[in-house]
């Protein structure tokens, strides 16, 4: 019997065949293409870390390999502060051309200044090699911390308090002093807390400035403000030292964040003022010293106390006391509203005339008159007392209600605003 073939059916067989060998030389040709093998890593990562020296470097190292000779290698990094822009520093890294290569760069902050414990940053590297290929690694989050200390913690709201030495009911009061604090701040000026803050507390000052670069003698004590962190030296046996300060540190941490711009800071009488108001009652020695300034007539000027205070210690405590006072007297006299309304203002860039004239209606020189008219009229107290009258208005006001500035104990204790 003759055979028979099916045409249409061994058509079929032979495209379907034809079909799968083409599937396969094209796989065969995608694997072999130059782009692929590229992607694949011939310009290969082969580490990348960092070691951190606290307080005064961080290493950062890398090795690559690749095909052709790697010839740019760049560490890009960003710090976690406040910021008006987002900033990233470039590294060029210097080093002789290669198939592999081995590269390192020191961050010394010796020479740049440092970072607050706790601080974070972010880093990553961009490679490219002779024939263009260039790869970038996933960013990696860097912490900055003091691993001198084993480290507790206590965090209640956006407030945490880290310490080594002291049992918990240590922590607690610093805590509930923090907090009490904050209150206190947001009920006279309507300032709050807007971001987390971390407070550093270090057993005595040789602690705390080793974990500074470059620190001065008398320092106890730093703000950074940008970072939201305090360092502060608070033994144990000096808790109600420690809570003034904390109270004081944590007004400036509020204040910088609810006023930050890129135009213009906060005049320093504002700025101090508000921080020693927050402490509470003003120490005997401050009011001393306005006495004495009303009564050889050397009071300092608003204009003056806008700039940083002096370093001779009896004018330092004299502008610390009159801040508290004018602070006081703003509160006093106009409300919570309009200091919430001053420093809004403020965060806008203002200056300093053109602020107090939109919400007081008075410039800076207005105020120091207001202010002096204030605190030079004598209080005549009742006759039945047998007390004679009190040299100032100002003093029968701060009997009740000022208090020193642990900001600035001269001859052993300063704080410094962070950077």
């Amino acid at each position: 019997m003759p055979l028979q073939l099916n045409m249409p059916k061994l058509w079929r067989m032979v495209i379907k065949k034809a079909s799968i060998l083409a599937l396969v030389v094209c796989l065969f040709l995608v694997l072999l293409s130059p782009g692929l093998i590229q992607a694949q890593g011939e310009l290969t990562i082969l580490d990348s870390s960092v070691q951190a020296e606290f307080p005064a470097r961080l290493n950062f190292n890398l090795s690559a390999e690749s095909d052709a000779n790697i010839t740019d290698i760049r560490l890009c990094y960003t710090v976690d502060r406040a910021s008006f822009a987002q900033v990233t520093s470039e590294v060029y890294i210097k080093f002789a051309p290669s198939t592999t290569v081995d590269v390192g760069w020191t961050w010394d902050m010796r020479k740049t200044g440092g970072l607050p414990p706790g601080s974070g940053m972010e880093y990553w590297w961009t490679i490219e090699d002779a024939e263009g290929d260039k790869v970038e690694t996933a960013p990696v989050q860097v912490q900055f911390e003091d691993t001198r200390y084993s480290w507790h913690s206590l965090t209640e709201g956006k407030v945490t308090i880290y310490w080594y030495e002291g049992e918990k009911s240590f922590a607690q009061e610093l805590m509930a002093a923090a907090q009490q604090a904050l209150a206190r701040l947001t009920k006279d000026t309507g300032a709050y807390l807007e971001k987390p803050a971390k407070l550093y507390t270090y057993a005595d000052v040789r602690d705390l400035q080793g974990a500074m670069i470059h620190p001065r003698e008398w320092t106890g004590g730093a703000a950074f403000t940008r970072y939201g962190i305090i360092a502060i030296g608070i033994a144990p046996g000096s808790l109600d030292w420690g809570k003034r300060a904390i109270a004081h540190e944590l007004t400036h941490l509020v204040i910088h964040q609810m006023t930050l711009n890129p135009y213009n800071e906060m005049p320093t009488w504002l700025d101090e003022g508000l921080a020693m108001h927050t402490e509470g009652p003003l120490e005997p020695e401050y009011i001393a010293f306005i006495n004495k300034a009303i009564a050889e007539g050397s009071l300092i000027s608003v204009r003056s106390l806008s700039s940083p205070f002096s370093a001779y210690a009896e004018q330092s405590i004299l502008s610390y006391a009159q801040s508290y006072s004018l602070v006081d007297f703003l509160i006093d006299n106009y409300g919570q509203g309009k200091m919430l309304e001053l420093l809004n203002t403020f965060r806008e860039g203002s200056g300093y005339d053109a602020a107090l004239e939109k919400v007081y209606g008075f410039d800076m020189d207005g105020l120091d008159a207001l202010w002096r008219a204030h605190v030079t009229t004598p209080v005549q107290p009742p006759a039945e007392a047998g007390i004679h009258s009190a040299p100032t208005g100002l003093l029968a006001a701060l009997a009740t209600g000022l208090i020193p500035g642990s900001g600035l104990l001269i001859g052993s204790w300063a704080w410094r605003q962070g950077w």
